[in-house]
């Protein structure tokens, strides 16, 4: 049976500002490679919040192996507070593979826990929700955890995204809108998608994760991809085919449809040069 595997946060939420400081401890000859009383002394967080903060720097796809990722480094340099949309989407990105990141996708999604569920299982079967209905559904899949421990972990996965007008607090990954809530529903399809060289960033990652180097796929490969790029940005395939064909008039894909069946033909060489293109278009 499927584990929840959110426990990570240790209650604390994401946090920009909190996240920030382990990014700039990163970015020393250390990095994070460090006991727990010298990180909180180098980045200002509490005994609680420190090794938590350090999770979500590691979900969020911006540190590995104690240090930046690449992913990191280019947002650091080109958002340094990261405000920027593409960086949410980035992280967003992440966050969606549990801890796993672009390893081989598992047969079921929840085998990855409850982000993963959430994103490619849950979400593209219920475009509009409620709280009450996520924690019923997931329930049945996570057999193994309380209704008390559903709640508070599905209540800090929905809080990345989205949170009632009411609060004071802000949801660090509000502007992809990738989660929207009115009238305490949430509602999936409305997001503000990041620009065609991020999506190709995102395609290339995922073209390499399930392709390797191969020139050429199916199209019907990619719009049907599992945990693939429709997911990912909360689209039907025939709103990631308009992203394709968008993709294309920039010469990062070629598309092949005269003859069927139809074609992609990648046109990038390293994911991370669409990236740093991304912050830049």
């Amino acid at each position: 049976m499927p584990k929840l595997q959110l426990s990570f946060h240790g209650t604390f939420a994401l946090k920009k500002e909190d996240l920030l400081k382990i990014l700039q401890v990163c970015i020393e000859e250390k990095g994070l490679n460090d006991t727990k009383e010298r990180l909180m002394e180098r980045t200002g967080l509490g005994n609680q919040k420190v090794t938590p903060m350090k999770s979500w720097a590691v979900r969020t796809g911006l540190v590995s192996n104690n240090h930046l990722s690449p992913e990191g480094k280019v947002v650091l340099d080109k958002d340094i507070y990261l405000e920027s949309l593409i960086t949410d989407w980035l992280m967003h990105f992440y966050l969606s593979f549990g801890d796993k990141g672009l390893a081989k996708p598992p047969n079921d999604p929840s085998e990855w826990g409850g982000w993963s569920y959430l994103v490619y299982n849950f979400l593209p079967k219920h475009r509009i929700f409620t709280f009450d209905d996520l924690v019923q559904h997931s329930a049945t899949i996570f057999g193994q955890e309380t209704e008390e421990k559903l709640i508070k972990n599905f209540t800090m996965v929905l809080k990345v995204y989205a949170l009632p007008l009411n609060k004071k607090e802000e949801s660090p990954l509000k502007g992809c809108k990738f989660i929207t809530l009115e009238d305490e529903k949430f509602i999936i399809g409305n997001a503000a998608l990041p620009n065609p060289y991020l999506i190709a960033y995102f395609l290339a990652k995922l073209w390499k994760r399930d392709f390797g180097n191969a020139t050429s796929v199916l199209t019907s490969e990619i719009l049907e991809q599992k945990m693939g790029l429709a997911p990912i940005l909360g689209v039907e395939k025939e709103v990631l085919q308009e992203q394709l064909n968008q993709l294309e008039t920039l010469a990062l894909i070629e598309q092949r449809r005269t003859v069927s069946p139809s074609q992609v033909i990648r046109r990038w060489d390293d994911p991370i040069d669409l990236l740093e293109k991304a912050y830049g278009y």
